[in-house]
């Protein structure tokens, strides 16, 4: 029996709840990390529209000249800058889903 009470009382411990919440305005600065990361996407964002321009510039050049690498690596820059632009649109979006799935684990 005192195997039993001991694994209980540890199961409690590991299942204590230690209350820790995200808290909106809980540290000085707050407001400016934000406008920084919102800055960061924004860079970001105009960064991948150069590189999708590199890279259908590439694409049609190797499209044209007969250059099936540099054509393939068109393609591929093409469709990594697309990937790039659908997470940072999407980053807000995807950090709030996996936060929520988040406080649902018990």
């Amino acid at each position: 029996m005192p195997l039993l009470d001991h694994a209980l009382g540890r199961a409690l411990i590991l299942a204590y709840d230690p209350g820790v919440a995200p808290k909106s305005g809980g540290l000085p600065g707050l407001d400016v990390v934000r406008n920084t990361m919102g800055s960061l996407n924004l860079f970001g964002i105009i960064a991948v529209v150069g590189a999708l321009c590199a890279s259908a510039v590439v694409w049609a050049w190797g499209h044209h000249s007969g250059s099936h690498a540099a054509e393939a690596k068109g393609k591929q820059g093409a469709v990594v800058s697309a990937g790039c632009a659908v997470l940072l649109g999407a980053a807000n979006g995807i950090v709030s889903f996996f936060s929520t799935l988040g406080t649902q684990v018990h």
